[in-house]
C-alpha cells in the first residue's frame, strides 16, 4: 500500500491560475495546448512487449484492489491501469497538468478546487468517468474498509461534492496550497466496481479504471501481463503522447534471488533493477554481457538519495531514551560495510533526505531559526547547534572509539555491564528482536549484532516472510527492523502519515517509529502550507534538523544511480532521460519495441 504514496508525492504541488495545469509553487513549464513532454518520442511506434519483475519485496499477489490493508496487490495495477484527476511528469517535482479533468480551478481564498472532467474519458467497460465516480472513490478511500493512510492523506478534505455530471468540487478545511494536487492525485475508479460488496471485500474483481492497459489473464498468485488497450481514451492527449508504447507489459514472479537472475539471463524476461551491490559486482559478468546480450549500466538521475536505515519502535519502553537509541547507532560501521561488502558504490544516508534540497547541514540559517524558535521550549538545545552527522570509523575515528562513547550513554540513561549483559536498575538484560522479511539483510546486519554483542545487548533476527512482517509490521509488533523510503522531490502531505503523531496511534499507518513530537507535527504543518519552493526548503530542513536529533534510525546507505541490467536488442531508449524519474516506471511508459522486435 505504501506505493501509493508516491502517486501522491509526485504530484504534490499547489497553486497557479492556469487551467490546464496547477503548480504549487506557480512554476509550469508547458503552456496550454503544448503537444507532448520534452523527454518523450511522439513518434514512438506501438507494440511489442516488455518484461520485468517488480523492484518491491513483496513480487507475488493475493489480491486486485490495491487500496485496502490486507494483501498484496499486483506490481503496475495503479499506473498502468487506474489514472487520477491530474498527472506529475519526470521534470516539474512540484507540478501537474490535466488527465482526466481538462480544467482546474482553485478558489480565491484557496479553500476549494474544482474539477471540470474530460468529456471523452472512459472506464474500461466504456462508460464515462462522471463526478459521481470521483465522489465514489473519495468516499470509498476514506471508509474503514480502506487502508488507513488514506485518512491521514486526504484529513484536510472537508468534503467532495458532484457540481454536475463533469464538475467535481473538493472543500478544504484550511487554504493549504498543496491540497488541489494531493485531490488531483487521487485515484479515480468506476463506482461499478465491486458494487453492493464492502470495499474491503473486493479483492477477485479486477479494478475498473480507466488507464492505458487492462489485465490480459487475471489469475491469482502468477505472473501477470497488462495488455493495452486499443480503445484507450486518452492516447492523444498531451500528457500521454509518446508513452505507453508497448503492447503488452509483464511482471515476471520468481520466490527467490537466485532464480530471478537465472531468468534474466535466460531470456525469461528483459528488465531488472538490482538493489544488492554484492550481486552488482559479482553476477552481473559473463559472456551475455561481453557480447552485449544483455547491458550492466547504472543510470544516473537527479531524484533525492532513498533514506534507508534500521528503525526504532519508540512504543517500546527500553527505546524511549534518546541516550539509549544514539549509543545504538554508534554500533554501526558504515565504513567497512561499505569497503568489504558494497565494493565501495554507496555513500552514508545523513538525515531523512540525503543528496537533496532539504537536508540540513551545519548550525540552522536564520530562516530555519524562524520556524524552530517558537518550539524551543519542546525540543532538546542541540537541535539548535550543528546538524547530526552520522557515525563514522574513518581515521583517525574508530569503531572502539564509537563504542566507548556508546557505553558512555547508556550508563547516563541507567543501562551497565554485569553478569555477563548491559542490564537496568531491575537487572533486566538488554536484548533486540530484529523483525526482517530479507534473507540476504543477514549478512549485512551480522556486523552491526556483533558490536551491540560488545556493548552486552543481545540482537536476535526473526526472519519471517513478507506477509507475516506485514501483520506484524501493521499492528506495531517488532522492536527494531530495516527500512526504505524512496526519496521525493516534492514532499508535502504524505509526511503526516509518516511522521505525524495521529499516524503514530494507527494501526497500518507508516509511521512505524511511533513518533509523536508536537514540535514535529508544527513542522509538518509548515511544510503543507508552504507557498513557495524556498518555503518548503526552508520547512523541511528544519524537520530532518529535529528528526535527526531525536535518533529514531540508525541511518544506512544509498545510491545515486540506478543499477539496472536489461537486454538491449528489442528495445529503443528515448534521447533524454528526465531529471526525476523511477527506472521500471520510465522503461515500461517511455521506452518501445525496435520494428526488428514486434
Amino acid at each position: 500500500m505504501r506505493g501509493w504514496l508516491l502517486l501522491v508525492m509526485l504530484l504534490s504541488a499547489a497553486p497557479s491560475w492556469a487551467a490546464h495545469a496547477y503548480a504549487q509553487f506557480g512554476d509550469v513549464k508547458y503552456p496550454s495546448g503544448f503537444t507532448n513532454f520534452s523527454y518523450v518520442n511522439p513518434q514512438a511506434p506501438k507494440g511489442g512487449e516488455i518484461r520485468m519483475v517488480p523492484p518491491t519485496r513483496p513480487t507475488n499477489f493475493d489480491k486486485f484492489n490495491p487500496f485496502t490493508l490486507k494483501g498484496t496487490a499486483p506490481y503496475g495495477i495503479g499506473s498502468l491501469m487506474i489514472e487520477s484527476l491530474l498527472t506529475g511528469n519526470s521534470e516539474e517535482p512540484t507540478t501537474a497538468y490535466g488527465l482526466l479533468a481538462d480544467d482546474v480551478d482553485v478558489a480565491a481564498d484557496k479553500q476549494s478546487a474544482t474539477f471540470r472532467l474530460n468529456p471523452k474519458a472512459r472506464f474500461h467497460d466504456g462508460s464515462p468517468v462522471q463526478a459521481a465516480d470521483v465522489v465514489h472513490s473519495f468516499r470509498m478511500l476514506m471508509s474503514k474498509e480502506a487502508a488507513p493512510q488514506f485518512k491521514t492523506i486526504y484529513a484536510e478534505v472537508k468534503d467532495v461534492v458532484a457540481v454536475d455530471e463533469r464538475t467535481v468540487r473538493f472543500d478544504f478545511a484550511s487554504p493549504n496550497p498543496e491540497l488541489p494536487l494531493v485531490v488531483g492525485g487521487m485515484a479515480v475508479f468506476s463506482r461499478a466496481w465491486g458494487r453492493g460488496k464492502p470495499f474491503d471485500q473486493i479483492t477477485t474483481e479486477v479494478p475498473i479504471g480507466s488507464g492505458p492497459y487492462k489485465i490480459a489473464n487475471p489469475r491469482m498468485g502468477r505472473d501477470i501481463t497488462y495488455t493495452r488497450d486499443p480503445a484507450y481514451w486518452g492516447a492523444d492527449l498531451p500528457v500521454r503522447k509518446g508513452q505507453f508504447n508497448f503492447d503488452r507489459v509483464t511482471f515476471k514472479i520468481y520466490l527467490d534471488e537466485t532464480s530471478k537472475f537465472e531468468g534474466l539471463k535466460a531470456g525469461e524476461y528483459d528488465f531488472m533493477r538490482e538493489f544488492t551491490s554484492r550481486n552488482w559486482a559479482r553476477q552481473y559478468t559473463g559472456k551475455q554481457f561481453t557480447s552485449g546480450e544483455l547491458v550492466k549500466r547504472a543510470f544516473e538521475n537527479k531524484n533525492p538519495g532513498d533514506f534507508q536505515g534500521y528503525v526504532f519502535n519508540v512504543r517500546k519502553d527500553k527505546f524511549k531514551d534518546i541516550r539509549v537509541r544514539q549509543a545504538i547507532g554508534l554500533a554501526m560501521d558504515f565504513e567497512w560495510l561499505n569497503k568489504q561488502l558494497f565494493y565501495g558504490l554507496y555513500k552514508r544516508v545523513e538525515g531523512y533526505y540525503p543528496n537533496s534540497e532539504f537536508h540540513a547541514e551545519g548550525l540552522p540559517k536564520p530562516e530555519e531559526l524562524a520556524l524552530l524558535e517558537p518550539l524551543r521550549g519542546q525540543l532538546r538545545p542541540e537541535v539548535f547547534g550543528p546538524a547530526v552527522v552520522s557515525p563514522s570509523t574513518a581515521p583517525p575515528g574508530s569503531l572502539r572509539e564509537n563504542l566507548r562513547k556508546a557505553r558512555g550513554l547508556l550508563a547516563e540513561a541507567g543501562w551497565t555491564y554485569r553478569d555477563g549483559a548491559l542490564r537496568n536498575a531491575k537487572n533486566e538484560p538488554f536484548t533486540i528482536e530484529f523483525l526482517n522479511d530479507q534473507p540476504s539483510l543477514i549478512r549485512v546486519a551480522t556486523p552491526f549484532q556483533t558490536a551491540l554483542q560488545k556493548l552486552g545487548i543481545q540482537m536476535s533476527f526473526r526472519t519471517v516472510d513478507f506477509s507475516l512482517s506485514q501483520q506484524r509490521m501493521d499492528s506495531f509488533d517488532f522492536e527494531m527492523t530495516s527500512l526504505r523510503l524512496q526519496g521525493s522531490t516534492a514532499p508535502g502531505g504524505e509526511l503526516l502519515e509518516l511522521f505525524g503523531s495521529k499516524a503514530a496511534s494507527t494501526n497500518g499507518s507508516s509511521n512505524i517509529w511511533g513518533i509523536a513530537d508536537p514540535a514535529v507535527d508544527a513542522l509538518l504543518q509548515k511544510v503543507v502550507a508552504s507557498k513557495t519552493r524556498p518555503e518548503l526548503v526552508t520547512a523541511m530542513r528544519a524537520l530532518d534538523r529535529v528528526l535527526s536529533h531525536g535518533y529514531y534510525s540508525v541511518p544506512h546507505y544509498y545510491g545515486d544511480a540506478f543499477l539496472i541490467g536489461y537486454r538491449p536488442a528489442p528495445f529503443v531508449l528515448p534521447p533524454t532521460i528526465p531529471p526525476y524519474y523511477q527506472a521500471d516506471i520510465w522503461a515500461m511508459s517511455t521506452w518501445w519495441a525496435s520494428p526488428a522486435n514486434k
